[in-house]
C-alpha cells in the first residue's frame, strides 16, 4: 500500500531540508534540497534518482525516456538489485525490490548538514513467493557533499541464505569515449560481451564498444575521470568484492525502450556489488552491509 503524502510529510518531511512529493501519481519521492546538496529518492525500488552536490553538476544520469510507473524500474539513478543480480530464469532480472515500495523508517538531519533517510523492508507472501527467505532489508541513505548509500541485510530465518547484489550506480558523464575509469587494473573480470570469458584488466577501462564487465575479488576504490566534463567521481565502497562497469553503447541501446537515441555517450555504470562469484552467505541471525560513499573532485 502505498503511504499518502500528507502521512510521509506529517510524520517525517524536514523543514527546509526534506519534503516529499509524487514523481507521478502513485509513485511518492522524498525531495532532499539544503545547503550541502539536492538529490530525490523514490519510495518505489529505495532508488536514488538525482544528487548534485552544490556547486557541481547533476552526478546521477536518468534517461529521458525512463519510465515511471508502479512496478516498472526506472533506467538511471541508483536501482537497488537484491536479492539476485543479474538474469535468473523464470524471475524478474536484479531481484524483486527495485520494483516494490519500501517504507520510510526515519528522516533526520545530521549535526554536518546532511540528511539521512532510512528505508526498509520486510519479508511477506509476496516476497516469500518470489524467494523462500525471511529478511529484513535497509536502505540508509546519507545526502550532503558526498553521497553513501548502505544497504543492510539482516536474515530473520532459521537457515542461512546465499545473496548476490547491486548499487547499480548511472554516472553522468561529458563524453563516454572521454571518459576512463581507475583503480582496476591488474583485477579478474568476466566479460559478459564474450560469454563471460575471464580476462585481466590492464590499465585504465576506456570505452570504444559494449562494455559489460564483473571485476572480482576486487575491494578497491574506482574513479571515473570524465575528460570531457572535467571533473572526478569517486565511488570508495565496503562489504563489497566485486564491481561492475557497464555501457551499452550503440547496437545494445537500441535494443532498450527506456533509453533515448544516442545516451550511452552520456553515461557509465560502476556498480557496487556482490555478484558472479563473489556472493554472500549470511548465517541465520546474521547481517551483511554493502556500503557506496560517492564524491567528486
Amino acid at each position: 500500500m502505498t503511504p499518502t503524502l500528507n502521512t510521509l510529510n506529517t510524520s517525517f518531511a524536514i523543514t527546509n531540508a526534506l519534503h516529499f512529493a509524487e514523481a507521478v501519481p502513485g509513485l511518492p519521492v522524498a525531495d532532499i534540497r539544503t545547503p550541502l546538496a539536492s538529490a530525490s529518492v523514490a519510495l518505489q525500488g529505495g532508488h536514488v534518482l538525482t544528487w548534485q552536490p552544490a556547486g557541481q553538476s547533476p552526478v546521477l544520469w536518468v534517461s529521458k525516456a525512463a519510465v515511471f510507473a508502479p512496478g516498472q524500474p526506472v533506467r538511471g539513478g541508483v536501482p537497488v538489485c537484491w536479492p539476485w543480480f543479474g538474469a535468473v530464469p523464470g524471475k524478474a532480472t536484479h531481484g524483486f525490490v527495485r520494483t516494490r515500495m519500501w517504507q520510510v523508517r526515519g528522516t533526520e538531519l545530521d549535526a554536518t548538514g546532511q540528511v539521512v533517510l532510512r528505508l526498509g523492508m520486510s519479508d511477506d507472501d509476496a516476497t516469500r513467493a518470489l524467494w523462500d527467505h525471511a529478511f529484513d532489508l535497509e536502505l540508509v541513505v546519507t545526502v550532503g557533499s558526498t553521497l553513501t548509500l548502505a544497504l543492510t541485510t539482516r536474515n530473520t530465518g532459521s537457515a542461512p541464505f546465499t545473496i548476490t547484489q547491486a548499487l547499480h550506480t548511472y554516472f553522468c558523464t561529458g563524453d563516454i569515449a572521454q571518459t576512463a575509469v581507475q583503480g582496476l587494473d591488474g583485477t579478474s573480470y568476466l566479460d559478459k560481451v564474450q560469454n563471460f570469458a575471464v580476462c585481466q584488466q590492464t590499465g585504465d577501462v576506456t570505452f570504444s564498444g559494449e562494455t559489460d564487465r564483473i571485476y572480482t575479488d576486487t575491494e578497491a576504490d574506482s574513479l571515473i575521470l570524465d575528460g570531457a566534463g572535467g571533473r572526478s567521481i569517486r565511488i570508495s565502497k565496503q562489504g563489497s568484492a566485486s564491481t561492475v562497469v557497464w555501457n551499452p553503447w550503440t547496437e545494445k541501446e537500441k535494443t532498450m525502450a527506456d533509453m533515448a537515441a544516442g545516451e550511452h555517450r552520456q553515461f557509465l555504470c560502476v556498480e557496487t556489488c556482490n555478484a558472479g562469484p563473489d556472493a554472500v552467505a549470511i548465517a541465520a541471525g546474521g547481517a551483511h552491509t554493502l556500503v557506496a560513499t560517492i564524491s567528486v573532485a
